[in-house]
């Protein structure tokens, strides 16, 4: 009989920021039960047009659902949790969060019209759960987001640490901070492997604390005569606190913008945050308050399209206008990705003589994630025999595996999505076998492989534009004038005429193919096609995606 074993598998998150989905399984080999931790999303950029969220493929664990106990989130981001509603209809299994976490999964599922109460357990913080052989064990950490956990999932083997996203905030505003003890607790039992993150291993010292930012947030604010809009990641519920109290404090009124920041400030406070705060206006109201006595804080702080900062700035949005002097405050990091457009946003600011103030000159943000300081203290506690590094690109995790080496951790191990790592039984962990991995898009309501056509054609038709031909041919195998449309292709006075040069060819073509016979109907598009493509790429530079119809009258 084959021995028992404890295994970890990352299906995202491992060379990536984002799309963290992580499995553990235990058991023998033919006889394993999983469960899964976290399941988030990535956003697409503009190599995918059409495409909002990226998300990892589930197969691997959708096919062992059988064997699955349940999903555990760490937390609420949407790098973590984002992926659940489009996943979990392929799982259908238990779901277990702490209540902030689960009051923004039961909203999801409610947008999808899915009951999913009856699957989904709250868990109170700093408590345990048990699924078949693992014990789990929620220990408070702090972030920047409400109520983030690590994980002490112990096994009959020995335990894994699972930090999750995680930093030390010796001053977290809203939340408990850091469970020190319990940590340590959990290091003197002993620590097999500790799953942690990476993102900020280039980082030297601590990542802050949210009480500094506010006391800098308040500096700025309190010389300011004119308007000030406060964008932040609505997620980070310490930062909207940190406004609601510079707002009292100012004798402001505060007002929020955008429907991600609404959500969360009524998801806190159904959980029991933010108590004791002014409260805010609704945007149609705030029109009517003086410029010198209004706060907004609005979304989009990383320039997306649809976001409300970017309707504010462009004045299309429909309660709120800024105007000449008017301050403007990213409370925020730039998502690597995003500098284009966020940049692009930035300089409008500027350009309409507003002012602009970031964390590249100005105290205006800290970090959610360890820097290098913390994690020696994270070490120290947690003394693990093994540190594998997670939630980060390639060259985070490497650096990772380095400073775990200097830190004298006695074993690490460098992985990626897909790898399949038997932590125990053993000396150390190592990769054993590869799972299948990859990456499913979200296109419109549809989650298709990264290789699909429609994918591949939107790609190519927004690089090259589009032809569209449509041929009418008579009973007696005439052709009459060809109806051609196109989108996407540049025209000048040189080769707008290219219309012509088609239509001279089509006729050409024509003349070598029976076209009373339907049995070559397959050659003579597939001749039309490559011709026509090959005629717009001699005038424009451009080879479209090209559409033949055949319309016989």
């Amino acid at each position: 009989m084959s021995k028992e074993q404890l295994l970890f598998c990352p299906l995202g998150g491992s060379g990536e920021i984002g799309g963290n989905m992580n499995l553990y399984a235990y058991g023998k080999e033919d006889d394993q039960k999983w469960i899964i931790v976290d399941m988030g999303v990535s956003f697409a950029d503009d190599s995918v047009p059409g495409v909002d969220l990226i998300m990892p493929d589930a197969g691997f664990i959708i096919d062992k659902k059988d064997d699955l106990l349940g999903i555990v989130l760490t937390h609420a981001h949407e790098d973590h949790i984002g992926a659940v509603a489009h996943l979990w209809p392929y799982l259908k299994c238990k779901m277990y969060a702490t209540p902030f976490t689960a009051a923004l999964i039961l909203e999801k599922f409610k947008e999808k019209k899915i009951d999913i109460s009856s699957y989904l357990e709250v868990v109170a913080l700093n408590s345990k759960i048990k699924l078949g052989d693992f014990e789990i064990d929620f220990v408070t950490l702090t972030h920047s987001i409400l109520e983030p956990n690590g994980l002490c999932i112990k096994t009959p083997l020995g335990t894994v640490l699972h930090t999750g996203d995680w930093k030390i905030d010796p001053n977290p505003l809203i939340g408990s901070q850091i469970d020190e003890q319990k940590l340590k607790s959990v290091g003197n039992n002993g620590v097999s492997a500790m799953i942690c993150d990476s993102t900020n291993i280039f980082s030297p010292g601590r990542a802050g604390s949210e009480s500094d930012v506010r006391d800098s947030l308040l500096r700025i604010m309190e010389i300011k005569t004119n308007r000030i809009l406060v964008t932040s990641f609505a997620s980070n519920v310490a930062r909207m606190e940190s406004i609601f109290y510079c707002a009292k404090k100012l004798g402001r009124n505060i007002c929020l913008v955008g429907r991600s920041m609404q959500r969360i400030y009524k998801a806190a406070k159904k959980c029991g945050y933010l108590q004791g705060l002014i409260e805010p206006l609704e945007p149609r109201d705030a029109k009517k308050v003086t410029k010198n006595k209004i706060i907004y804080l609005a979304t989009g702080s990383q320039g997306e399209p649809m976001g409300a900062m970017n309707r504010i700035i462009n004045r299309i949005h429909p309660d709120v206008n800024l105007e000449i002097g008017d301050c403007v405050i990213f409370s925020s990091k730039i998502i690597p990705g995003n500098e284009k457009k966020l940049y692009h946003l930035q300089n409008l600011i500027v350009k309409n003589k507003m002012e602009m103030i970031s964390e590249e000159n100005a105290f205006v943000h800290v970090s959610g994630h360890p820097n290098r300081d913390d994690l020696k203290d994270m070490y120290k506690w947690v003394k693990p025999q093994c540190v594998i590094p997670v939630h980060g690109e390639h060259r985070h995790m490497a650096e990772h595996v380095s400073f775990a080496k200097e830190m004298q951790v006695p074993k690490t191990l460098l992985i990626e999505n897909g790898d399949i790592i038997k932590i125990l039984p053993g000396n150390k962990p190592e990769i054993i076998d590869k799972a299948p991995s990859g990456k499913v898009y979200l296109d419109g309501n549809l989650g298709v492989d990264s290789e699909a056509q429609s994918i591949k054609e939107r790609r190519n038709i927004s690089i090259n534009g589009y032809l569209e031909i449509t041929l009418i041919v008579s009973n007696n195998g005439k052709v009459k004038k060809p109806i051609i449309s196109f989108k996407g292709i540049p025209e000048s006075e040189e080769s707008k005429n290219f219309i012509f040069d088609i239509e001279d060819k089509i006729f050409s073509i024509c003349k070598t193919f029976s076209l009373q016979s339907k049995n070559q109907e397959k050659n003579l598009i597939e001749t039309i096609k490559q011709n026509c493509r090959r005629i717009v790429k001699d005038k424009t530079g451009k080879k479209p995606f090209t559409n033949i119809n055949i319309a016989r009258i």
